[in-house]
């Protein structure tokens, strides 16, 4: 869930949950009801556009960070080893770009394209359009072997394939309410009955007990360093982060060994300012302390001689990916197989 979610959209057994959380709750309650008619609504009322070719969706259900980047780049790189070569397709939040775009990884910047695109561009060609469909039509043209869409379950503008829905298994999806009154896309029942199958992530009792409500075929994996970490060990760090749960990298950063000194959280796809660059460079200075943030901030700050720049220059990065459980590998793979026609 994202940052700055309510408490009260979790629904974490240690949690009490106050009368005031109770009440507001309540009180947006018929909101949830209405948010949570549009997306039903939307896929009522659309004519999805069929590509001509398999179009395999990587989503959540819930607002927030869940590790589906990491998973659309697993995905791609098990395609790959079939020798399907696919092309990702991204909405590009974040970024002010309109239209549909092939990433440059070299020459694009996360203000025109975002963050994510960046990233999946770096393993795959990368497209990204706010309308799916004009999207699709420009991956067709690229003669890809199959699109991965890095979000956009909720979207009924393209016909999807396959759907994969990542869920933090610790979070699972909260209250179990729509937004506002929790962290629900849209109700579950109905974002269920679209789903292909289940990718929980890391360990927890709510992604478990989502796992025996929900009839989907269920994957299992974990996100781990794809780097050396040894250095973390080496003295103390200052860790940065604005992603969906920057809570979430600081525990890999300890389970790893690192003695953080400082944590700062910021909002998700956080546009870096140079009175951030300034305190946090202050910081390290001071505590004798290495920076440290992920791939996604990384590579949303821009290189140069600013104050930003001098941050990026500063900061190391922990590079994540996802590894499946044997089990969940040889499964995965052969519903991809099924997709693509192998």
């Amino acid at each position: 869930m994202p940052r700055d979610a309510p408490g009260w959209w979790s629904d974490a057994p240690d949690r009490r949950t106050s009368t005031r959380d109770w009440l507001t709750k309540a009180a947006l309650t018929p909101l949830a009801w209405l948010y949570g008619a549009i997306t039903p609504l939307r896929f009522a009322l659309a004519r999805p556009y069929r590509a001509n070719v398999p179009v395999i969706c990587i989503g959540n259900f819930t607002a927030g960070g869940a590790g589906k980047t990491p998973t659309a780049i697993a995905v791609a790189e098990m395609l790959q080893d079939m020798e399907v070569y696919p092309t990702f397709l991204s909405r590009g939040y974040g970024g002010a770009r309109a239209g549909s775009h092939l990433v440059n990884p070299d020459r694009d910047h996360a203000g025109a394209v975002g963050d994510e695109p960046l990233l999946l561009a770096r393993h795959a060609p990368t497209v990204i359009s706010r309308n799916r469909k004009a999207g699709a039509a420009l991956i067709e043209r690229q003669h890809a072997g199959a699109i991965i869409m890095d979000d956009g379950f909720q979207n009924p503008q393209l016909a999807k394939d396959f759907s994969l829905v990542v869920v933090d298994a610790a979070v699972g999806v909260g209250n179990g309410a729509v937004i506002p009154a929790g962290p629900l896309r849209a109700p579950l029942g109905f974002q269920a009955r679209r789903a292909d199958a289940l990718l929980l992530i890391g360990e927890g009792g709510a992604g478990e007990e989502l796992a025996r409500r929900l009839e989907l075929p269920v994957l299992r994996g974990r996100l781990v360093a794809d780097a050396d970490t040894r250095w973390l060990e080496a003295g103390p760090v200052i860790a940065y982060s604005g992603i969906g749960r920057p809570a979430k990298f600081f525990e890999t950063l300890e389970r790893l060994g690192a003695r953080i000194t400082g944590r700062y959280a910021f909002p998700d796809h956080h546009d870096y300012t140079p009175e951030d660059a300034a305190k946090l460079l202050t910081h390290a200075q001071q505590a004798e302390a290495r920076l440290v943030t992920t791939q996604k901030d990384w590579v949303r700050m821009p290189e140069g001689r600013t104050p930003v720049g001098a941050l990026k220059l500063a900061s190391h990065i922990l590079p994540v990916r996802l590894v499946l459980d044997a089990d969940s590998e040889g499964r995965m793979h052969r519903m991809l197989a099924g997709v693509v026609g192998q």
